[in-house]
């Protein structure tokens, strides 16, 4: 009896390994498998990414300025993040970390000025163009000719059509006309 109950006590505890083998073996199947099975089409390589990317270029007060690829839908804080962080003297205020990303965009976050109060006191111009991707409807409305009811269009427009690639697709914009446009040409950018 004892040469049978060696043998159940064996076969059971052979059952668990399989059981267990088998479990450990489905969820790494599972876990890597399945990505890659549902993201690529049987005529796509191997190697496409299963979700379109942007590339941004993140410059100023950041810990790793460069070029980061980003999946579509992405905000400016998610490129501020990739490009590890605001650092200290980084002026985040300036920068509307809500907006949606696009592709091709400069992100650009500057830094504290060492007389902050002296700046805050005279306005001035505005340093560069103006990116109508990722423009807040405060500098939309401080280009000339571009109340905030305009401005506004301006974010609906990027909302319902995307990124803008050219700025003459202003001129989709109720109250932007060729006039309006050609006097913002210089002081915007897509």
């Amino acid at each position: 009896m004892s040469d049978i109950q060696v043998s159940r006590r064996a076969l059971v505890l052979g059952a668990v390994a399989l059981a267990l083998a088998l479990v450990l073996a489905n969820r790494l199947l599972r876990d890597a498998g399945t990505a890659t099975v549902a993201s690529a089409p049987a005529a796509a390589p191997a190697h496409t990414a299963p979700a379109p990317s942007l590339v941004v270029d993140v410059v100023g007060a950041v810990r790793r300025p460069g070029l980061y690829r980003l999946a579509q839908g992405s905000r400016i804080a998610d490129a501020v993040a990739r490009a590890g962080g605001a650092t200290r003297r980084a002026e985040l205020a300036l920068v509307n970390l809500a907006a949606p990303v696009a592709d091709g965009t400069q992100i650009v976050v500057p830094g504290r000025t060492p007389n902050s109060s002296a700046a805050a006191a005279t306005p001035e111009a505005p340093a560069g163009p103006v990116h109508l991707n990722n423009a807040t409807l405060e500098e939309l409305d401080g280009l000339p000719g571009v109340g905030p009811v305009t401005a506004q269009k301006i974010l609906d427009y990027r909302q319902q059509h995307g990124a803008f690639s050219s700025v003459d697709e202003l001129d989709a914009i109720p109250g932007i006309g060729p006039k309006r446009l050609e006097q913002l040409r210089d002081l915007v950018a897509p």
